[in-house]
C-alpha cells in the first residue's frame, strides 16, 4: 500500500463521491470494451454520449453551458480515473478544445457549441501540428484566406488526436503574415464539410485505442463567424494562455499510471515464484519497489499541490512546466522498472504493464516535449 497522502482543501467528500461514480462507470461501461477499441484503433464517438449524460464529460462548465458548475479539479479526477483504467487521452483533448471556446468564444459561439460538447453529442479535437511544424507553431502553414463572409482553408495537419472521430475541430490557421501574430483559431463542424478529408489513422507505438490521424483541407469554406473570438491574429495568445491547466491534464495521468504500475507489480511479485520463493522475497525486488513507491508518493504530492494552486489561481507557468516534464519522466522510469520485474511476461502485450510501458512513451513528447519544458523553465531563470 502506498503512503497516506496529505489531504488538501480540494480533496473534499463531494469530489471523492464524484470520483467513486466515475470509477464505477469506467469499470462497468468502458474498461470491458477497451480491448476491442484497441484492435480497431479508435473509440466510437457514440461512446462519449452516455459519459456526457452522466456529467463526466465537462463537469467544470457552468450549468447554462451544459456542465455542473464544478471546479477544474472534477475534470482532473475524471482524467485520473480514466488513466488508471488504461483509457487514452481522448477526453483530455476534448476538454482543452472546449476551454478555448469557453474562454475566447463569443456568446453566440458558446451557446452554439458548449452544450453539445458537455453532453457528448460533439467530440472535439485540436488541429495544430503540421507535417513540417511540431512545437514551433509560429511556423504553421495551413492558411485561411478571407473571401466575403467565409474563410477558405488550405493545408494539412498530422498527429491529431480524435482526428478520425471528432465532429468539431479547433484548427490553427494562418490568417496574417509570418510569425505568431498571424495565427488564428477557427472552429470547424466537420460533418459533411466539403473539402475536408481525414487521411490515414496513424499506427502508433502505444495508445492504440486513441485515434491519431492526418487531416487535409482543400478549399474548405467556413463562415467568418467561426473565427474563435472577434479578432484575427489572437490564436497564439489563446493557445499559450491555457498552459498550466493543460500541463496538469498530462501530470494527473502520469501520477495515476505510476501508482497503477506499482500496484500491478506488487501483486505480480507476490505470486510469481523463482528459485523456491516469491519474487517479493528477494531484496532487489523489495528495494526496487520501495524506490518506485517513493516516486509515486512524491509525484502525487506534487500533482495534488499543483491542483490546489490551479484552483487558488496561484499556479505559475514555470511550476506547470516543471510538473509536466518531471512527472512524465518519472512515469517512464517507474513503468520501466516495474516491467523489468515481470521478466519476459512484461514484454507480452496481454499484460497491463506492457501496455502501460508503450502508452507512457508519448507523455514526454506531446503537450510540449521534455526539452521544450526545460527550455521554458531556463528562460525564466536567466531572464
Amino acid at each position: 500500500m502506498l503512503p497516506q497522502l496529505h489531504r488538501l482543501p480540494w480533496m473534499d467528500e463531494d469530489i471523492e463521491a464524484f470520483r467513486d461514480q466515475v470509477r464505477r462507470y469506467v469499470a462497468g461501461e468502458l474498461a470491458p470494451q477497451l480491448d476491442g477499441w484497441r484492435r480497431q484503433g479508435y473509440i466510437p464517438r457514440e461512446v462519449w454520449r452516455p459519459f456526457g449524460q452522466m456529467g463526466f464529460m465537462l463537469p467544470e462548465l457552468a450549468e447554462e453551458h451544459g456542465g455542473a458548475g464544478a471546479t477544474l479539479a472534477y475534470q482532473l479526477v475524471v482524467q485520473d480515473e480514466l488513466a488508471k483504467a488504461e483509457m487514452p487521452a481522448n477526453t483530455a483533448v476534448h476538454t482543452i478544445a472546449a476551454h478555448y471556446i469557453l474562454d475566447y468564444g463569443t456568446e453566440a459561439q458558446k451557446k452554439r457549441w458548449l452544450p453539445g460538447l458537455a453532453s457528448g453529442e460533439l467530440l472535439a479535437g485540436i488541429a495544430l501540428t503540421e507535417p513540417g511544424c511540431g512545437s514551433d507553431l509560429k511556423s504553421l502553414r495551413t492558411r485561411a484566406r478571407r473571401e466575403g463572409d467565409d474563410y477558405v482553408i488550405d493545408g494539412a495537419k498530422t498527429f491529431i488526436t480524435n482526428g478520425f472521430t471528432a465532429n468539431l475541430l479547433v484548427v490553427a490557421v494562418r490568417t496574417g503574415d509570418a510569425g505568431s501574430r498571424g495565427v488564428s483559431l477557427v472552429v470547424l463542424e466537420t460533418q459533411d464539410l466539403p473539402g475536408f478529408r481525414v487521411g490515414r489513422r496513424l499506427e502508433k507505438l502505444g495508445q492504440h485505442a486513441s485515434d491519431t490521424a492526418e487531416l487535409f483541407f482543400d478549399n474548405v469554406r467556413v463562415p467568418v463567424k467561426n473565427l474563435l473570438g472577434e479578432q484575427e491574429g489572437q490564436g497564439f495568445v489563446q493557445l499559450m494562455s491555457q498552459l498550466p491547466y493543460e500541463r496538469l491534464l498530462l501530470c494527473v495521468p502520469a501520477a495515476a499510471v505510476i501508482e497503477r504500475a506499482v500496484e500491478l507489480t506488487v501483486e505480480y511479485t507476490r505470486q510469481r515464484k523463482a528459485f523456491g520463493q516469491s519474487l517479493a522475497d528477494f531484496q532487489n525486488t523489495r528495494f526496487k519497489l520501495a524506490e518506485c513507491a517513493t516516486i509515486a508518493h512524491v509525484v502525487r504530492t506534487f500533482v495534488n499541490d499543483c491542483i490546489q494552486r490551479l484552483l487558488d489561481g496561484t499556479l505559475d507557468d514555470e511550476a506547470a512546466y516543471m510538473a509536466k516534464w518531471w512527472c512524465t519522466e518519472q512515469q517512464g522510469k517507474v513503468v520501466d522498472e516495474c516491467l523489468q520485474l515481470f521478466g519476459g511476461y512484461g514484454y507480452m502485450a496481454e499484460y497491463p504493464i506492457a501496455r502501460l510501458y508503450a502508452d507512457a512513451r508519448v507523455q514526454r513528447i506531446y503537450g510540449g516535449t521534455t526539452e521544450i519544458m526545460k527550455d521554458l523553465i531556463a528562460r525564466k531563470l536567466f531572464a
